[in-house]
């Protein structure tokens, strides 16, 4: 293997790296994961005011799971369907 091949395909390994840690599902699961865990943390924390003023719905601890649970699938989807990396061009 020459050295322009070799680096060649050390170029498209690191563009399939960039390519992965960009994946959209895995920035979206990470910030519903983190704002699911943060408006969790709310409602469990809710003072009886809070509730009276949602007439008695803790809101804030069924927003947080309904987040937690879609950014946990998000990742869960990423880790199971990672991207292709993208096949060299012929020519």
């Amino acid at each position: 293997m020459s050295e322009l091949q070799r680096e060649v395909f050390e170029l498209e390994k690191k563009s399939a790296s960039a390519a992965r840690l960009f994946d959209i599902r895995r920035i979206i699961g990470g910030l519903f994961t983190l704002y699911g865990v943060i408006v969790g943390a709310a409602g469990v924390f809710a003072s009886d005011a809070d509730l009276k003023k949602a007439q008695g719905i803790n809101i804030n601890l069924w927003t947080g799971l309904g987040m937690l649970v879609l950014g946990v699938f998000f990742l869960v989807w990423l880790k199971l369907r990672p991207t292709a990396p993208p096949v060299p061009e012929e020519g």
